[in-house]
C-alpha cells in the first residue's frame, strides 16, 4: 500500500502525470509539499488539531512563506516557485471538491529585482522608441534586432541582409522597418550592398564597423533616458526571455538563442543572483 507523505499525494501526483509533466517536475511538487505538511505539523497550532487539509486558510500557507523567506532566506525566484507549486496544488484539490478553499488565492508573487546593467524597460518601452523620429533609425534598429535575439555583431556582419529579410514583425514593427527601407534603399545604390548597416557617405568598405555604430548609440542615450551598451541591451533581453520561458530547458534555450551551454549556464547563475 502507498503511503502518502502529504494530502492527496497519490492523487495530486497521478495528475500531474496525466498533464505530461516531467517525473524530475513533480519530484520537484512533492518536495515543496512535503516540506509545507511538516511545517505545518510541527509549527502551525492549527493544523496540528486535526490535520485536516480543508481546514487551511491564507494565513496558515502565508506563515510557510515568511518562514522560507526569513530562516532560510530564499530568493524571490524560488519564493515564486514554490509558491506556484502551492498554487497548482490547492486549485487541484478546490476543482476535485477535496476543499471548500483556496488559501493561495490572495497571496501574491514577489517582483524580480534587476541590476540596471539587466534593465528590461527598454524592451517595454520599444513600440515607442520605435516610432520615435528624434532617434536616429539605426540606433532604433539596433534595440529591434536586439529584441529579436540577435547580437551585435550578427547583425554587423556582411550578409545579415538574408536573415534580416525572414525576420517575422509586429505592426508596429513593419510600421518602423516600411521607414528604414525608405531610408536604406539610396544607400544601398550608393554603396552597391545589399547589407543593412551602411556608411552614408561613400567608403571603400561601406559597411559600418563595431565603432562606427556607437557613435550613433551613444547621442541617442539621453534622448531614450538609459545607456545604450549593446551587451548590456542583450544580456536584459536573454535574462528576460528566459524569465518568460521558465519551462525550456538548456538545450531548447542554447538552441533558441543560438547561446553556448557555458553561456546558458552563466545566465541562469545571473538569474538567480538578482534577488
Amino acid at each position: 500500500m502507498t503511503v502518502n507523505n502529504y494530502p492527496y499525494q497519490k492523487n495530486f501526483e497521478a495528475y500531474l502525470h496525466q498533464v505530461a509533466l516531467a517525473q524530475i517536475t513533480i519530484d520537484e511538487y512533492s518536495a515543496t509539499l512535503v516540506d509545507l505538511f511538516e511545517y505545518l505539523s510541527n509549527f502551525n497550532a492549527g493544523y496540528q488539531k486535526d490535520h485536516r487539509v480543508s481546514e487551511l486558510f491564507d494565513r496558515d500557507i502565508q506563515q510557510y512563506m515568511n518562514m522560507l523567506v526569513d530562516e532560510r532566506n530564499i530568493t524571490n525566484t524560488t519564493y515564486n516557485k514554490v509558491l506556484s507549486h502551492l498554487n497548482i496544488y490547492f486549485k487541484y484539490l478546490f476543482t476535485q471538491e477535496l476543499t471548500q478553499k483556496l488559501p493561495t488565492l490572495n497571496l501574491k508573487g514577489k517582483e524580480r529585482k534587476t541590476p540596471a546593467s539587466v534593465s528590461v524597460k527598454w524592451l517595454q518601452e520599444l513600440p515607442v522608441i520605435l516610432a520615435d523620429d528624434q532617434v536616429h533609425i539605426y540606433t532604433r534598429l539596433v534595440l529591434l534586432l536586439i529584441s529579436k535575439g540577435y547580437n551585435l555583431k550578427e547583425f554587423l556582419q556582411p550578409g545579415f541582409y538574408r536573415a534580416f529579410e525572414q525576420i517575422k514583425w509586429t505592426p508596429d514593427e513593419q510600421a518602423f522597418i516600411d521607414q528604414f527601407q525608405t531610408f536604406i534603399a539610396p544607400i544601398r545604390v550608393r554603396q552597391n550592398s545589399p547589407d543593412i548597416f551602411l556608411k552614408q557617405r561613400f567608403a571603400g568598405d561601406p559597411h559600418i564597423t563595431l565603432q562606427g555604430i556607437h557613435k550613433y548609440l551613444k547621442p541617442d542615450e539621453q534622448k531614450i533616458g538609459m545607456q545604450l551598451k549593446p551587451s548590456q541591451l542583450f544580456q536584459s533581453y536573454v535574462v528576460d526571455y528566459i524569465l518568460k520561458h521558465p519551462r525550456l530547458s538548456d538545450t531548447d534555450l542554447s538552441e533558441t538563442l543560438r547561446l553556448d551551454m557555458v553561456s546558458i549556464l552563466y545566465y541562469r547563475k545571473l538569474i538567480h543572483n538578482l534577488d
